[in-house]
């Protein structure tokens, strides 16, 4: 089968009416899908095992590695990796030999009766491809899938296996009506049900202990956009549990996704009950210390695996929030430029270092979020350096002063002074390919430091009254005197900001 030319493509999930029995027969496939899964990542875990114990495979290893190529210029020969691809070949660790073996196990036993070829041959490459990503190094050893753990199938085009047509989703044998929006606002389903469809992708959730099934709809072409792209540079500041926007005409600093907060807090008291139950019901299996003792298999009561399903619809409901919350805030982000600017951070050592706040806000999720509405919009977003070091450069007169992560204002004896992050992001707007420029962020600083102040106020009011503050906004938590003890510059600032006078009016209006 020859590829065609990649097309750009979008996602419109749909709503599906499923019956009882329908319902049945999807699980029963759901689950023959999950077996050959296993099947296949057990087979490419094996070849790939084999394959590393080669000698010719650690010769590889000893070579030297390419230079990493320039856009627009082709790959240049390299005997490390030329090697490589012959041991993949030689191993049949390759996607199409993966697929092979998919096939003949499908033939080979009851896979046959419940999955077509098509979808057995996407099950092997989604199989593949973990494998291989732990090849590479880019994640740990995959592991199976175990009963009611497979939620998803697809097909390689809409002309068999999985299809779509009239408004029904049809798979060897089932028709599965979809559910449409009557309404469609602002007409997003009707310009998705317009393009030409790809391929079908179905979709299992449990939603309040059901089964709830989607048709993701893979359609060629570009999303309907609701709001028009902004113009100009944006430069953006992300921290663990903060975030800062900045561009020509608006400045944004708020807390990261505080609206999962009560969910956070519905979770870890049904985890404290959890722990509480699995004591209670299983006395001997702790010791007196409280640590629990090795070799000792734990019994659930029936307490215990309600709260489980609890926690289970708890875990999804942030899942889904956060995402929701992040997909709103790229929105927003979108309306304020076309250029998006903002460091390049490993957010792996994140996790190491704010495992909890990483995981419960998850900002590298927010960043691919952007990337990708970006692109479809038009738009681009640049990741630089964090050699810039944005918040302890003084663009003014240049000095570069370390800081400690306690020190969330930056300020300077030129007479430079504004909260932390809306800064860097203020410079991140200023940043030409990898590099600061300060005689671009000196001629903008007139007109962005009334937008840095008015921020910085809107949010005080947002949190006024609040107990809980994050420390990294820079706010002091007390309701009175929110500035606190800081330097004269800073309550002057503040007060500029809450009662804005004439001359401040008059100061921004002519920047």
């Amino acid at each position: 089968m020859s590829r065609g030319k990649k097309t750009p493509s979008f996602i419109h999930e749909i709503v599906l009416v499923v019956s009882p029995k329908d319902e049945s027969v999807l699980l029963k496939r759901l689950d023959c899908a999950r077996q050959l899964y296993n099947a296949c990542l057990g087979e490419s875990l094996r070849r790939l095992d084999l394959m590393r114990e080669s000698k010719a495979y650690q010769e590889a290893r000893t070579m030297p590695k390419p230079k990493p190529k320039d856009k627009g210029k082709k790959r240049e020969f390299s005997p490390r990796n030329d090697l490589f691809q012959h041991l993949n070949r030689e191993f049949r660790f390759t996607d199409d030999s993966i697929q092979a073996f998919a096939t003949k196990t499908k033939n080979a036993c009851h896979f046959g009766d419940h999955l077509d070829a098509h979808t057995c041959q996407k099950v092997a490459t989604r199989a593949f491809l973990s494998a291989q990503s732990y090849a590479f190094g880019l994640r740990g050893r995959p592991r199976f899938k175990s009963y009611n753990q497979f939620d998803s199938v697809e097909s390689k085009s809409n002309d068999c296996g999985i299809r779509w047509r009239d408004g029904h989703v049809l798979w060897s044998g089932l028709e599965l009506k979809a559910l449409f929006d009557p309404k469609d606002k602002h007409g997003v389903e009707f310009h998705a049900l317009s393009c030409r469809t790809k391929y079908v992708r179905l979709v299992r959730r449990k939603i309040k202990g059901r089964n709830r099934f989607y048709a993701q709809l893979v359609q060629e072409g570009k999303p309907l956009l609701k709001k028009p792209l902004g113009t100009g540079p944006t430069g953006l500041d992300l921290g663990p549990s903060t975030y800062a926007v900045v561009s020509a005409e608006e400045a944004i600093l708020a807390p990261f996704c505080a609206e999962l907060e009560p969910i956070q807090k519905e979770i870890r008291r049904l985890q404290r009950k959890l722990d509480r139950s699995c004591r209670a019901f299983n006395p001997e299996a702790f010791s007196e210390n409280g640590t629990i003792k090795p070799g000792i298999r734990l019994k659930k009561s029936k307490g215990y695996i309600k709260t489980q399903d609890q926690l289970a619809e708890l875990n999804r409901r942030l899942a889904a929030t956060r995402k929701t919350l992040q997909g709103k805030l790229a929105n927003q982000v979108l309306t304020m430029g076309d250029t998006f600017n903002l460091e390049k951070i490993s957010y792996r050592a994140w996790q190491k270092m704010f495992g909890k706040s990483v995981g419960f806000r998850a900002p590298g999720m927010f960043v691919s979020i952007l990337r990708r509405k970006a692109e479809s919009a038009g738009g681009t977003v640049n990741e630089f350096p964090v050699s810039n070091r944005l918040s302890q450069t003084c663009h003014q007169c240049g000095a570069v002063v370390k800081k400690p992560l306690s020190q969330r204002w930056h300020t300077c004896s030129c007479g430079v002074h504004a909260q932390r992050d809306l800064y860097s992001a203020s410079l991140a707007a200023c940043v030409v390919g990898d590099r600061l420029d300060t005689t671009l962020a000196a001629r903008r600083w007139g007109l962005v430091e009334p937008l840095l102040l008015r921020a910085v106020s809107r949010l005080e009011q947002i949190m006024m009254g609040r107990d809980l503050v994050p420390s990294s906004l820079g706010l002091k938590r007390g309701r009175n005197d929110s500035h606190g003890k800081g330097n004269g510059l800073q309550r002057e600032a503040w007060g500029v900001v809450a009662c804005p006078t004439r001359q401040a009016r008059t100061l921004e209006n002519a920047a």
